[in-house]
């Protein structure tokens, strides 16, 4: 049997409509476009929602659990669509998800920090279902919108969803990174795909005063911030707005850390030991929280593992992308110090000490008084005032 029709009055999706209103994220401007571009448009049949709290996702099919899957789409929730690069089909999770549909709090919260206005070009990098695309276009006509996705799988499903509710933006098969020369210059740039470096290509597509919105984040943690820089003369600055998580742009993925690659180079009982008087409680803040992601502007080349807890002990391990050092440092409940092991060329713990104390010194500072200033010489981060205190942060090599 195959649905063919979908269900479009659904008491599911109008209380989703009135949650979004009431917590602010979705604007009377673009009301609207909410009630007429509607997520399960752009859904497949298997589905993978996403569990925030364990941080797992589960298979709903459609032509198997038809509520099921409804309810998933008409849930504040994000929805995993694609796993390892199209390679796992399913019907249980893969290893990495790929692609998905983003929570509709966070779609249309960035549409509204987007700022968009009647005539306005966007380019919607990572298409992804084209929901983001389809409510683009909904808002600004399809002569406005153009979107661009590296798969060629995702982006021919988008499409095909796309036309078939009547939405008709440029959809182009590429490389985000790049951008899409061919129908710059764009008032704004929109990715819905994770970032380390702003890429030049996107400053030079965009028109002077527009503007870029991303997810920006450092190889430190899975902690983003959606930053939204304003362009001029190939110029791009501004502050971070809000926390996220994205899937990365596939040309900006991370490298892989194995643990035992780094305990090889360097065993435990060889390395250098100390002592911290940093608490859990200061250090362990969990996911969108500050201090993760203001760690990750400070402490270059480096990744942290926070570990699950048992029996009253939390390892957090760092790793250094350059070269095999590491450090741990062991949190137990029932000890006022935690132990700390480094090894290698850098001390790791020291650096990210040294990170945490500066946070300290100005009052834990949240991270929308930070900001980013992309030129053709790098990326500098700054807190409150680019003039006035700013560090470069490193790009992927």
């Amino acid at each position: 049997m195959t649905l063919d029709v979908l269900r479009t009055d659904r008491p599911s999706r109008k209380e989703l409509g009135r949650v979004l209103m009431e917590s602010g994220a979705l604007s009377s401007d673009w009301a609207p476009t909410f009630a007429a571009v509607d997520r399960a448009m752009f859904l497949p049949d298997l589905i993978w929602p996403y569990d925030m709290t364990t941080r797992t996702s589960s298979p709903v099919d459609r032509q198997k659990d038809p509520d099921a899957w409804y309810d998933a789409a008409d849930s504040d929730i994000p929805i995993v669509t694609q796993w390892d690069d199209g390679a796992h089909r399913g019907p249980g999770p893969g290893e990495l998800s790929t692609s998905s549909s983003s929570m509709p709090s966070v779609v249309y919260s960035l549409l509204q920090d987007l700022g968009v206005e009647d005539g306005l070009r966007v380019l919607d990098v990572g298409t992804g279902t084209g929901e983001t695309a389809g409510a683009l276009t909904h808002r600004l006509g399809r002569e406005n919108v153009t979107t661009i996705e590296v798969d060629g799988a995702v982006s021919a499903a988008a499409r095909e969803c796309l036309c078939r509710h009547g939405l008709y933006p440029q959809v182009v098969v590429g490389d985000g990174f790049e951008g899409c020369p061919d129908a710059a210059p764009y008032d704004r740039v929109l990715a819905t795909v994770g970032i380390r470096s702003v890429p030049t290509a996107w400053i030079n597509q965009t028109r002077p005063g527009g503007a870029i919105l991303a997810p920006w984040g450092t190889f430190y943690s899975n902690a983003d911030a959606m930053v939204r820089l304003t362009v001029t003369s190939g110029v791009a600055t501004g502050p971070f707005t809000r926390s996220v998580e994205f899937m990365k742009l596939r040309a900006q993925r991370g490298p892989t850390t194995r643990h035992d690659d780094y305990l090889s180079a360097g065993h435990l009982e060889d390395a250098e030991r100390s002592a911290t008087d940093i608490t859990e409680e200061e250090f362990v803040t969990g996911r969108f929280t500050d201090l993760p992601f203001v760690l990750g502007l400070r402490v270059f080349q480096c990744r942290q593992a926070v570990a699950v807890k048992r029996d009253g002990a939390r390892p957090v391990w760092f790793y250094g992308l350059t070269d095999s050092s590491w450090a741990c440092v062991m949190f137990r409940d029932e000890e006022a110090r935690a132990s700390v092991w480094q090894s290698g060329a850098r001390r790791l713990w020291d650096e990210v000490t040294d990170a945490y104390r500066w946070w300290k010194r100005r009052g834990s500072p949240e991270l929308t008084r930070f900001g980013l200033t992309v030129t053709a010489h790098g990326q500098r981060a700054w807190l409150d005032d680019p003039a006035q205190e700013s560090w470069p942060v490193c790009s992927p090599d």
